[in-house]
């Protein structure tokens, strides 16, 4: 078995609610040391509150929680989780500089850093303005765009949430010089937790999995914008697959496409663009979502060691 890697998490986690679901997955995953969780797009304070309480209940606090640059008050759908929760009696550090902790973390490391982005990358963007070496000292690894297919595997793309909300700093993270791996939506797109899968989660003790299922009825009770069951299965676990590709790409086929990021916020197939590895299928979809509830319920806590970590 390989060291640990050392990753940053930076997340727009408390939007939707697969971010969280993702954050548990990486907690419980021993493949990964986890070094820093970054806030990233709109009011990062509140997210980092639920990054923060997540930590907590994962007796985590070791991890520093860092606040994004600040983007506005919208909606926070998972708010009544943390609606007492005071961000400065995290017993673990909190930086208010997000951008700076995230170089700081990057230059500090002896060996490079597996930056896990599953949200927009404003902080990103910014920080390889700051600091254009952290590239040499990393390698980006995110859930964003899509390049043949769109949401659950419709034959037409689209211009992807974490791509189009901030397309410039999507841009340059792509285009940096370090290597960048995706998963786009014609693999992310497709995952969801269902029948006895599902509910491993749902009737879990482990406490990060009922962390999750509270967040999920929390964020699920005024959910407008599409239908889904808490008691029945999951929404779909986009993130989940970048926390995967962090370690591993055995489950999945995985592709060297040029692509370019319009301003519309599409990511659309040019050969003269830079090559991005993306995960452009899956080898054995079934034996992933069978992961993701191990991961999520701590009941796999040895790291995956029978095969190639690639």
């Amino acid at each position: 078995m390989k060291d640990k890697i050392p990753v940053i998490l930076d997340t727009d986690i408390g939007g939707d609610i697969d971010d969280t679901w993702a954050l548990a997955m990486l907690l419980q995953s021993p493949e990964l040391d986890l070094s820093l969780i970054v806030t990233d797009t709109g009011d990062t304070t509140y997210r980092a509150k639920v990054a923060a309480k997540l930590l907590e209940v994962a007796g985590r606090t070791d991890v520093p929680v860092a606040i994004g640059l600040h983007q506005g008050d919208g909606d926070a759908p998972q708010a009544a989780w943390v609606a007492n929760y005071d961000l400065a009696d995290y017993p673990g550090e909190v930086i208010k500089d997000g951008v700076q902790a995230l170089i700081d973390t990057i230059m500090a490391s002896s060996e490079p850093v597996t930056l896990v982005a599953i949200g927009p990358v404003p902080n990103i963007a910014a920080a390889l303005e700051r600091e254009p070496r952290i590239a040499h000292n990393a390698r980006f690894v995110g859930m964003h765009g899509s390049v043949r297919l769109g949401y659950d595997g419709a034959p037409e793309t689209i211009a992807e949430y974490n791509v189009k909300a901030d397309a410039a700093a999507c841009r340059a993270a792509f285009a940096a010089p370090w290597e960048v791996t995706i998963t786009p939506l014609d693999t992310c797109g497709l995952v969801r937790l269902s029948g006895e899968l599902y509910a491993q989660v749902r009737d879990s003790d482990n406490p990060l999995a009922q962390a999750v299922m509270e967040n999920y009825r929390i964020w699920a009770k005024d959910l407008s914008w599409t239908q889904t069951d808490p008691e029945a299965a999951s929404s779909v676990l986009f993130d989940t697959v970048a926390v995967f590709l962090a370690f591993s790409e055995h489950l999945l086929t995985m592709e060297e496409v040029g692509l370019q990021v319009t301003d519309e916020g599409y990511t659309v197939i040019d050969e003269t663009a830079k090559p991005i590895r993306c995960a452009m299928a899956w080898k054995d979809q079934t034996a992933f979502e069978k992961l993701v509830a191990a991961r999520v319920t701590g009941k796999q806590p040895k790291a995956i060691c029978n095969y190639e970590l690639t």
